[in-house]
């Protein structure tokens, strides 16, 4: 999948991948009693930067983005007191002076909206200044990360 993208399944035999996650955060859920999984690639972090964009695109945002993402997976099955979340990205790309801090706003837009809707966070690795790859497989919940460098781990 893409950046602005969203996917959910209850497929085991379905792996969920989104690649070059830089300032873009990757967020992993999986719900192990349903075996519904679902991972977001969103790019922004507020949508009301552009409403209409969000209205045809709301992968594309944090806010609309994280919410889709829960609702498509209740519409699964899932319920949230048993997701597992865990996010990646959120990273200092192309910016050496930090001074758009796209990564830092998607991170602090995240938090904010699982703090508001009492979401805790199992595992992440944010920030720094290299990109990606989140691998989700649904017949273990297992979500694996793999960063530019080639380093592979459990996330």
């Amino acid at each position: 999948m893409g950046i602005s993208d969203l996917k959910v399944s209850n497929n085991p035999g379905d792996v969920l991948v989104t690649y070059a996650l830089g300032s873009c955060i990757g967020v992993a859920v999986f719900d192990p009693k349903v075996k519904v999984g679902g991972l977001l690639h969103f790019m922004l972090p507020d949508s009301s930067l552009d409403a209409d964009k969000a209205k045809a695109m709301p992968s594309m945002f944090a806010d609309t983005g994280i919410i889709s993402l829960f609702k498509v997976c209740y519409a699964y099955g899932a319920e949230k007191k048993r997701m597992v979340v865990k996010i990646a990205g959120g990273a200092n790309i192309l910016d050496d002076t930090n001074y758009f801090r796209i990564g830092q706003k998607n991170i602090m837009a995240m938090r904010k909206i699982f703090w508001r809707n009492n979401v805790l966070i199992d595992s992440e690795d944010t920030g720094g200044n290299f990109n990606r790859t989140v691998r989700l497989e649904l017949s273990s919940g297992r979500c694996i990360l793999k960063s530019s460098s080639g380093k592979v781990r459990d996330l």
